[in-house]
């Protein structure tokens, strides 16, 4: 059995699903999905993504985003939601939620797990990318494992995969 860890920040849209259970043909998969929740992101480096995307009503509402210990809830039931796609589409998938430190957790899992690749999942963060900061890039230096690093959509869009580190 194929294990992809998945890095990802929220529910995963139908799509979503379908590509990253497709990714290894007909293998089967296991999943192991780590979420950190909106709320303990950057909210300046949020909206600035927002803005370089033209979602200017999105930038604004930042500010609303339940933050701390109110993350947490939105979070957990968009992992239970995630994880039951994943189900249904025939993989194997447990997860958790991330407190702190994502990337330290990550390793921790690809190691425990013998994980073959870990999977990042998010909505482009121009800033965090242009200065190799986002989970992918930082990732690559940290885990032993190839790092697969694809743009989430809505659920009538396909995800795409990007070109950069």
């Amino acid at each position: 059995m194929f294990t992809s860890v998945l890095m990802i920040e929220k529910p995963l849209a139908p799509a979503d699903v379908e590509f990253v259970t497709t990714l290894h043909g007909d293998d089967r998969v296991s999943f192991v999905v780590l979420m950190q929740p909106r709320g303990k992101q950057d909210v300046l480096l949020r909206a600035i993504d927002d803005v370089a995307l033209g979602e200017f009503e999105d930038a604004v509402r930042e500010g609303e985003e339940p933050g701390g210990v109110n993350a947490v809830l939105p979070a957990e039931q968009g992992l239970a939601h995630s994880l039951q796609a994943l189900r249904s589409a025939g993989a194997e998938a447990v997860g958790q939620v991330v407190e702190d430190h994502p990337l330290d957790l990550l390793k921790s899992v690809v190691d425990e797990t013998g994980a073959d690749e870990v999977i990042v999942l998010t909505t482009p963060h121009f800033v965090e990318e242009f200065f190799h900061r986002d989970w992918a890039s930082r990732a690559r230096h940290k885990v032993g494992v190839p790092v697969l690093k694809l743009f989430s959509h809505a659920a009538d869009e396909q995800p795409q995969a990007s070109n950069g580190g």
